[in-house]
């Protein structure tokens, strides 16, 4: 049998990357997860029952509250992992592709690393001690980057702006295998306090390069509508500052309320400059449209008029036309189920089995 392991960059937080690492954690059973840091209480619950093995950061407890406080160190942390398993499978954006093993590497690649190659979209105008840090170690992150990258023995893109990317960075081909929606309908539905159904969603992490105000702006001048924003980040205080009385934001929920709220939008809403447009296949799965920025990873996930209605500039006017459009069509949820299926996770685990099953026939 081929002895499978699973890596990641760190387990700290509840998002699309989290979600495919536990779908990665189905088709492999049996396979423990790399990471250098986890924190149980902010992740998502299922890995409890998921052998984790941690790097020496962990043994920190404010970088597993703030692993944004760890960026500069977790390049030398991944470097000293060395994996006994016969195909390695990291689930990347931008360190765990750097860990060791005497097998085959396949790295799962959501996009090379924001903070070396798009760094001032990323951070947004946000400054500090880590940022300062990373700025002086770019030299020699961007070299063990590249040499991490090259030394892979299969790379995967999970959209074909990150298969555009990988050749950009690394020169490197790499196969598409869309990430699954991490949505079930047929799971339980908890219903959010407060909130009526008949509303838009924006579900996000509140970080600059996600625009989330751009969204908030564009409800502040439509008349009856409501919006719904999910997610928690260094944004969120200024975010709240800018909300008028129709956006509320709810910070972080749980999964059977995430499920509610899907079920219940009128669309979600996404300005993000995104790597993968997972929000509109989760919306996609309870049959809602998506009102998304026309680029990045929903172009792959979006079909414009079938199952939502693009904008091409993240700016309040723009989304807040889209939106408009949105509500004045009629949406056929037969066609956005189907949709969401044929991203389904079953075939997300039969195409990565696929690509295991050929390295390790090269051991």
């Amino acid at each position: 049998m081929t002895r499978v392991a699973i890596a990641h960059d760190y387990l700290t937080q509840r998002g699309g990357a989290e979600r495919v690492v536990l779908a990665m954690t189905r088709a492999f059973p049996d396979a423990p997860v790399y990471t250098a840091l986890y924190n149980a209480s902010t992740t998502f619950p299922e890995f409890r029952g998921v052998e984790i093995r941690s790097t020496w950061l962990d043994e920190i407890p404010v970088l597993r509250r703030r692993h944004r406080l760890a960026l500069p160190l977790l390049a030398p942390a991944f470097g000293r992992v060395e994996v006994e398993a016969d195909v390695v499978v990291c689930s990347s954006s931008g360190w765990s592709h750097g860990i060791a093993t005497g097998g085959r590497k396949i790295v799962y690649c959501h996009t090379p690393a924001r903070w070396l190659y798009d760094g001032a979209r990323y951070i947004g105008g946000r400054k500090g001690a880590a940022w300062a840090a990373l700025s002086v170690l770019r030299p020699y992150l961007l070299r063990w980057d590249r040499r991490s990258a090259l030394g892979a023995d299969r790379y995967l893109a999970n959209s074909t702006v990150i298969q555009r990317r990988i050749r950009d960075a690394y020169g490197i081909a790499a196969d598409v295998v869309p990430a699954p929606p991490g949505m079930r309908e047929s799971d339980e539905r908890i219903p959010v306090d407060g909130v009526e159904p008949g509303f838009f969603l924006c579900v996000s992490r509140l970080l600059p390069y996600k625009n989330v105000h751009a969204v908030i702006g564009a409800f502040a001048g439509l008349d009856g509508a409501r919006l719904i924003v999910v997610g928690d980040g260094p944004e969120a205080a200024r975010l709240r500052a800018l909300a008028s009385p129709s956006v509320r934001l709810v910070g972080s929920v749980s999964d059977g309320e995430l499920r509610w709220l899907y079920a219940n939008c009128i669309a979600v809403v996404a300005a993000a400059h995104e790597d993968y447009g997972l929000t509109p296949l989760e919306a996609a799965v309870f049959g809602r449209p998506s009102v998304t920025l026309r680029g990045g990873g929903f172009l792959d996930t979006v079909v414009d008029g079938k199952t939502g209605v693009f904008f091409d500039h993240p700016e309040p006017a723009e989304i807040r036309a889209a939106v408009t459009a949105a509500s004045a069509r009629a949406w056929d949820e037969a066609a956005l189920r189907a949709h969401a299926n044929s991203f389904s996770e079953h075939r997300f685990g039969e195409r990565l089995r696929a690509h295991v099953d050929q390295e390790a026939a090269l051991c």
